[in-house]
């Protein structure tokens, strides 16, 4: 991680513990931009129970990412930093390699129809109010809520299966 400008007590610190990568993962849809999303077992099946929950109650979740192994969060970060972005301030935007709820296969991120990916403008939409009223009952919370604890941007649309 000292080769990203990580600190070497990131993990303590941010109070996220280390994240192994799944070993067995489904697919589960395509993103919009085509790739494949996949997730583990359990939280595939309780994705599929929530999306069709939510659409038959007129919503539409749609599915934007899934797994993402520990190479590809550096890469994101190496993207970034190669940009001119400084660490710090992607820290506060996505959690470094080895402590990404992505790397389990249980986290999704989520957006609506004709929404901006990956906005805090989902937060306004009536699929978010749903996921605040009704992911509990498929295993699913909201990771990085408004002020949390762990220095992350609020993020409505990063949920994460825990199992109910």
């Amino acid at each position: 991680m000292n080769t990203l400008g990580i600190p070497l007590d990131y993990g303590t610190a941010r109070g996220l513990p280390p994240q192994a990568e799944a070993t067995l993962l489904v697919s589960i849809a395509s993103n919009p931009d085509g790739r494949e999303i996949s997730l583990e077992p359990a939280a595939a099946a309780a994705w599929a129970r929530m999306r069709d929950a939510a659409a038959a109650d007129g919503l539409s979740l749609v599915a934007i990412s899934g797994f993402r192994s520990v190479k590809r969060q550096d890469e994101i970060i190496r993207g970034r930093l190669s940009k001119g972005e400084k660490i710090n301030t992607i820290l506060r935007t996505m959690a470094a390699p080895g402590y990404s709820e992505h790397h389990t296969g249980r986290a999704i991120d989520l957006g609506a129809p004709g929404e901006p990916l990956l906005s805090e403008s989902f937060a306004l939409t009536g699929e978010y109010s749903w996921l605040v009223d009704h992911a509990h009952e498929y295993g699913f919370r909201l990771s990085y809520p408004r002020d949390n604890p762990h220095g992350i941007a609020f993020e409505p649309w990063h949920w994460c299966f825990e199992g109910v």
